[in-house]
């Protein structure tokens, strides 16, 4: 389980970032930022906080919410950040990825002197000294939380995508290659928010103008 064993390694304030979203073939990437500023939080997220990928749909929404309550008593900063898929094709999906951890980072509304990254690359150009966490969100609570606040909210902005675009069953599939998803794209095409850079949609567009 994740704890404060590795924000105790330095001193100061201590921003936790991770992502979500790398993967898919459509949707932006979003990244989530946190800083615990009151460790004395409830015990549903002290208890509950891990990597969002172990956790149910349910139990994230559930996390989420109390850290945004979390927020409103002044225990926690939340910031989100995304980068669209046109910025994906432009920049490819690690830097975009890391325009949307900047982003994220920027929206916090305080400036911790150390942001703890989720994995083993290191975006440049940092607005603060950055370190590199493997698997952090199963390690680091800050990042632990801030991978919840990724996956859900870009969850969220996925389903709201679906009711404009019906036919890719993005509700479910968060923008991933499914079968729903292909069969949506062989029959309606693409769509402005899917990833023209991802060789399953360039293999796609090539189909449609053969």
């Amino acid at each position: 389980m994740p704890d404060f064993l590795i924000e105790d390694t330095f001193s100061g304030m201590v921003a936790g970032i991770d992502e979500a979203g790398r993967g898919p073939w459509a949707g932006p990437v979003v990244a989530g930022a946190v800083v615990v500023l009151d460790r004395n939080l409830d015990p549903v997220l002290l208890n509950g906080l891990d990597d969002s990928k172990k956790l149910s749909a349910k139990k994230r929404e559930q996390l989420y919410e109390r850290l945004f309550e979390a927020q409103e008593k002044g225990q926690v900063a939340l910031g989100i950040g995304q980068a669209s898929a046109q910025e994906i094709d432009e920049l490819n999906i690690l830097q975009a990825t890391f325009v949307a951890m900047k982003r994220a980072f920027a929206a916090l509304g305080v400036k911790p002197q150390i942001a703890l990254i989720d994995g083993n690359q290191k975006p440049k150009d940092f607005p603060c000294p950055t370190q590199t966490v493997v698997k952090g969100d199963a390690r680091s609570l800050s990042i632990a939380a801030a991978s919840i606040v990724a996956k859900v909210y870009r969850d969220r902005l996925m389903a709201d995508l679906a009711q404009k675009y019906p036919y890719y069953g993005f509700e479910k599939n968060a923008g991933y290659g499914t079968k729903a998803h292909i069969e949506g794209l062989k029959l309606h095409g693409i769509i402005p928010e899917h990833r023209k850079s991802y060789r399953p949609i360039q293999e796609i567009m090539l189909e449609k103008s053969a």
